[in-house]
């Protein structure tokens, strides 16, 4: 019998671009030898995965956002890497070592790493990667024709491109201006993936869809917003138990953008992953106090533990932009009061069954290192202290105010729509505004949203890339301030930081940069995130880190 590897879902597909895609992986399993009879087929493992918010990007110079830096995780590889412990374990770089003055950073690379095999290479075959092409890797970030968006990781930290030197093949070297603690742990985010300057170079903006990388998974193709396929990389360099990685065949990503839909493609198998639970389907699968109901025990795998996610409501607060001028959100009291209106422990319970931490301290999340829910002092629920605040602003009742537009993703819909009754119940009368998830991120990358839904996932497992969102020299384009924060204070204790080895005086001097952003209220805090992944009881391996990073390396599918 003939066995396809890629079946198709139901994907709510027109016929033709259902047929087009059909074409495409009947090719691909052609070339693979998938769909003929050979029984050989039957031991191929193809992870299947959907990504509901879709996929801007496979290019690391711009991965912002879960999906792409799931994707990415997969083709890419950098110096250094996480464990599930958060630690920072060497990748391509093999060995390094840090200056008396800890301004240099000396990292001695592998020599048996190469580029996916590309015709842009000669005779078609990936090179290996040598200390060149993290000088250009580097270089391409900062490159303001680039327009990376995290461009500001290195922001205040280098002098520009001449700060990375490729001693030999073999040997890279990072000069900082100044020390900076983190630094290795800053280099395991996905913006620090090598990229050959061949196909780089050759494809400018468009490297996004052609991306060529040293992962163990490498690009095959992507039809964006219907599906993405990546196949294994016959060439990787990672073993484990002397077993060469990785394990899978082969990734097959769809793109369902309800995820309801795309839970009962889970349930029916037909995907072996799936992140979060949202939506009326999550008190079919949760209790209220947050544990797996009867009807699902032994259907699949449901993991929970820690996630560096907070997420938040932001609020833009430079009065010398224009969309600010003209907002009520300037008023520090009302954006105060906004903060007491808001009771996240129900919120928690009655829409998230009890997933997650309500979000009563600071950006900064529970289960990062230096977080005390005791030491930051942020906002909890008290509806009469909101109303007071709302008075002084010049609003009492809500008289005189007027309608606040809160932008949201679908996903968050149900959230959103919490808030507008909390805000309502003082006086507050605010108007729920949906969008894609893609348009709403590029509405907030260029500070063109007053009041918005956000989440921060951690790029690096400290917590100066929390506060990194609030630094003044971080402001949109070249960072991720996304409100337009900017406090003299807070700036100078986030620059003095830097230096600070002691992890007991950093995470306080974190603390107090923490307490001066809710005291001026550029967001709202509404809970910490709790990791919830749901995998096919036929899967193995699956990574659990708090940063929910998408490991598939050592899976197996049975």
């Amino acid at each position: 019998m003939y066995k396809c590897l890629f079946p198709i879902e139901r994907m709510c597909l027109s016929p033709f671009k259902m047929g087009e895609i059909l074409l495409v992986l009947f090719f691909i399993c052609f070339l693979w030898n998938g769909c003929s009879i050979n029984s050989s087929d039957k031991n191929k493992q193809v992870f299947n995965i959907n990504l509901n918010e879709g996929l801007t990007t496979l290019d690391p110079a711009f991965a912002r956002n879960q999906n792409a830096l799931w994707m990415i995780n997969q083709i890419f590889n950098g110096l250094v890497q996480v464990n599930d412990s958060l630690q920072t374990i060497p990748a391509i770089a093999k060995t390094w070592g840090i200056s008396g003055d800890g301004k240099s950073y000396t990292f001695h690379l592998r020599s048996d790493v190469f580029f996916h095999d590309d015709p842009l290479f000669k005779n078609g075959k990936g090179r290996k990667v040598v200390a060149a092409d993290f000088v250009y890797s580097f270089s391409r970030i900062i490159d303001p024709k680039i327009a990376s968006s995290g461009a500001w990781i290195f922001n205040d930290k280098v002098n520009g491109k001449e700060s990375f030197l490729a001693l030999n093949d073999s040997t890279f070297i990072v000069h900082l201006k100044n020390p900076f603690t983190p630094f290795l742990s800053m280099l395991t985010a996905q913006y620090c993936s090598v990229v050959p300057h061949e196909v780089a170079d050759h494809y400018g903006k468009d490297f996004r869809s052609h991306p060529v990388g040293t992962g163990p998974f490498k690009f095959k193709y992507w039809k964006e917003g219907e599906i993405l396929v990546l196949l294994k990389n016959e060439k990787y360099w990672e073993q484990e138990n002397r077993h060469q990685l990785p394990y899978l065949d082969a990734i097959k990503s769809t793109f369902i953008p309800d995820k309801q839909t795309a839970f009962m493609e889970f349930i029916k198998k037909n995907l072996d992953f799936f992140n979060s639970i949202d939506g009326s389907y999550r008190d079919d699968i949760l209790t209220k106090s947050g544990k797996m109901t009867r009807k699902y025990q032994g259907e699949f795998k449901l993991i929970t533990g820690p996630y560096l996610n907070t997420e938040y409501l932001g609020i833009l607060v430079d009065s010398n932009k224009v969309i600010v001028k003209s907002s009520p959100l300037k008023n520090l009291k009302l954006r105060q009061a906004i903060n007491y209106s808001i009771d996240r422990n129900k919120m928690i319970k009655y829409l998230r069954n009890s997933i997650g931490t309500p979000g009563h301290a600071g950006f900064i999340p529970k289960g990062m290192p230096g977080f005390n829910m005791d030491s930051v002092k942020g906002y909890h629920y008290d509806p009469e202290k909101a109303k007071k605040l709302l008075a002084e602003a010049g609003f009492p009742n809500g008289i005189g105010l007027p309608e606040i537009k809160l932008q949201s993703s679908t996903t968050y819909k149900d959230l959103m729509e919490f808030v507008q009754g909390e805000l309502g119940s003082i006086g507050i009368k605010c108007k729920v505004e949906v969008n894609q998830g893609a348009s709403l991120r590029e509405l907030i990358a260029k500070n063109n949203v007053n009041f918005f839904r956000g989440s921060w996932i951690a790029d690096y497992p400290d917590a100066e890339n929390y506060l990194s969102v609030f630094y003044s020299n971080n402001y949109v384009p070249i960072g991720p301030n996304y409100t337009s924060f900017k406090n003299k204070k807070f700036d100078q204790l986030f620059e003095k930081a830097y230096s600070v080895t002691d992890n007991a005086k950093r995470y306080a001097m974190y603390r107090e940069m923490d307490n001066l952003v809710m005291q001026q209220s550029p967001v709202v805090i509404l809970f910490y995130d709790q990791l919830v992944n749901l995998y096919q009881n036929n899967i193995s391996g699956m990574s659990n880190n708090a940063q929910n990073l998408l490991i598939l390396k050592r899976v197996r599918k049975r």
